[in-house]
């Protein structure tokens, strides 16, 4: 295979990226709003909408703002809007859509969790997307380093690398299982399933990291590994409090 994967799209060369974040983005969507209309639990037209607002504007804020503080050096020395837009990261957009769901919530004076709903489309969407990130290679900022393990992979460039998408899709396939079989046993509090995804997916990219091109910010850690930490010590204490206070 040759990297990176091109399609040709009404005269145009797209890389596979960009549509594959586009496909999965809108299966995702469709899959969400199937479980929706089959779930109980129904939310009022104002917290719907406060909540899709809020995660979308943290998401948007939180994916562009971290992405491009992957490497501040990089951002302060050649800034430009254009490249501000285009720096994106999963790791900002969920941490940030979690703050704008948070604050949205407080607004309408919504109390109960509304996540668990959302976690397999999300999953869904992020594995599609990986696929993109994979066929990519080296032409976008979503590959490892260099290695000489069984797992090394030639990704466009001299070296082989570890595919740390590859990587991604195994342990979200493994994580959707998990998930699913806690969701089976009916005997979790409101949004349980998705504060486990957070922390499961966090503790993950935390190490993933370590494996990725990355600029250390504080010691050998990187931006998106700080914001990790920041939100598995959110989730750990707030799952221990749920744990607690159920018993």
């Amino acid at each position: 295979m040759d990297f990176p994967v091109t399609f040709n799209i009404f005269g145009k060369t797209i890389l596979a990226h960009p549509l594959f974040e586009a496909v999965g983005m809108f299966l995702g969507m469709r899959y969400y709003f199937y479980l929706k209309r089959k779930s109980t639990e129904k939310l009022s037209f104002n917290t719907s909408a406060a909540v899709l607002i809020g995660a979308t504007a943290g998401a948007l804020i939180g994916s562009k703002l971290i992405g491009n503080l992957e490497n501040p050096y990089a951002l302060f020395e050649n800034f430009s809007i254009r490249k501000f837009w285009s720096n994106n990261t999963i790791v900002g957009g969920l941490a940030f859509g979690l703050l704008g769901v948070e604050m949205a919530k407080k607004i309408v004076h919504h109390k109960e969790s509304t996540g668990d709903l959302i976690v397999f489309p999300l999953i869904l969407a992020m594995i599609i997307g990986r696929i993109g990130c994979f066929l990519t290679g080296i032409d976008e900022e979503t590959y490892g380093i260099p290695t000489d393990s069984v797992f090394g992979m030639h990704l466009g460039d001299q070296y082989l690398r570890h595919p740390v998408a590859l990587y991604e899709i195994a342990f979200l396939i493994v994580l959707w299982i998990g998930l699913k079989y806690i969701q089976n046993l009916k005997k979790y509090p409101s949004g349980f399933i998705f504060q486990l995804f957070m922390l499961g997916y966090f503790i993950f990219r935390f190490f993933l990291d370590f494996i990725k091109p990355r600029v250390e910010i504080i010691g050998n850690l990187g931006m998106i590994q700080m914001v990790c930490i920041c939100v598995i010590i959110y989730y750990i204490y707030t799952i221990n409090t749920k744990i607690l206070y159920l018993k």
